[in-house]
Formats: structure tokens, sequence, C-alpha cells
């Protein structure tokens, strides 16, 4: 996979990106070298993970005759996402404060054909003996109140470097296609510039949801049924 794929996070207000960009600037001539050296530790971390999920997909393709993941799609965050997401938590704008209070700085996210991938995945993933679960949410048994489902890991990965070893986070996300293409979709419909978004499409986009959730259920028991499914 290209490490230029990112995935989009949620827009700003352009005032706010303005003003966040002209603080990111003076931020940086005071912190630039060593901001762009932690950048390219938590890309090197990115990379990791990628290529474990990238072993997985090749060696359980052999095993299910077919690949349990159809994308993996990868992004660092933007340094004015950082010093915002930092103000919105009442932290330090620094580069320790970025390191001890940001675990989605480096974001890695799988698509999966299955439910059941996803889980399948997720347990190889962590079984890794230099893979280590900071903090699990899974929004697939306990989907989010507007319909979202996903199941979000945060890992620490080490990253060997010329003459040390950084241990890094990075933000795992696994989901369904069909769960990427409701989460995909509802981002661009509730965050389009000059549109109001009302409690009626919130309210039929979460029909939307619990379709797309049904969508996958049966496709998983097609799954079971067809012997699509790793046992």
């Amino acid at each position: 996979m290209s490490e230029n794929t990112f995935y989009p996070e949620n827009p700003s207000d352009s005032r706010l990106e303005t003003l966040l960009s002209t603080e990111m600037l003076q931020w940086a001539k005071v912190n630039g070298s060593d901001f762009a050296r932690l950048m390219a530790y938590y890309k090197c971390a990115m990379m990791e993970v990628e290529t474990k999920f990238n072993v997985l997909n090749t060696e359980y393709s052999l095993k299910l005759d077919r690949n349990p993941i159809s994308s993996v799609k990868a992004r660092l965050k933007k340094p004015y996402s950082i010093i915002e997401k930092l103000r919105r938590m009442d932290k330090e704008i620094s580069l320790s404060s970025l390191e001890e209070n940001l675990s989605d700085v480096a974001g890695v996210r799988v698509i999966c054909a299955f439910q059941s991938d996803v889980y399948m995945l997720a347990d190889a993933l962590l079984k890794q003996d230099d893979v280590t679960l900071v903090r699990k949410k899974d929004y697939i048994q306990n989907p989010k109140p507007n319909g979202y489902r996903s199941l979000h890991l945060i890992v620490t990965v080490p990253i060997f470097l010329a003459h040390e070893k950084k241990v890094m986070r990075v933000e795992v996300q696994l989901r369904t296609i069909s769960m990427d293409s409701w989460a995909s979709l509802e981002h661009q419909m509730r965050y389009k510039k000059d549109t109001s978004f009302t409690d009626e499409m919130a309210q039929e986009l979460l029909r939307c949801a619990m379709l797309s959730a049904e969508l996958d259920a049966r496709m998983d028991k097609l799954g079971k049924q067809t012997g699509c499914h790793y046992m």
C-alpha cells in the first residue's frame, strides 16, 4: 500500500484552522526539527503495523483461499489537528505533551471482508510478542449512538533506529466494507459545508447503520455456510 494514503479527519472551522496554522508555524520555528523527527518515528511505527497486517493477509489468504483484508489505509495527524486536539483536552502544547496525551497521531485502518475477519485479525495482531495493547474499544458490539461501528485498538510497537529503539503508539481501526462505506458517507454528509444537518437526517443515517449491521450479520452467516471463515 502507498504510504501516502490517508483517511480523513473531521474538518475544522476554516477560521480556527487558519489560526491554528499560524500558531503551528510559530511553534515549528522553535520545535521544527524535533517535531519532524517525532513525526518520522510515528510514520515508522505506522509502517510497522501496516506490514504486520499485510503479512497476516498473505498468511490467511493461503488458509482461506481468499484475502480477509480488502485494504489498509493510514495517516499521520496534521500539525494543526494535533494542536487543536491538545487545546480541546486543555493540555500543554509541546512535544512531550503530544507523546503523553495523544494516541491517534499515527493511525492505521484495516478494511475487512467479514465481521469475523475483524476479530480474527485483531487477535492475530495482539498475539505478536512485540505488540502491546494499551486500550480497546469495541464499537461493533457496542455501537456509538449515531450508529458508528468499528473495532478500535491503541497499541504500542517498537521501531528500530540506527542507534536506539523507540516504542510508539498507533491507533488501529478494523471494520468491514459496509461499516467503512457507512462511516465515509456519514462523514461527508454530516460535515458538508454550508449544509444544515438535521435530526431527521441523523435518524435516517442511524437506520442505514442498522441495515449495514444486518448486512454484515447475514454475510457472516453465508460465509460460514460456504466455508469462507477460518476455523
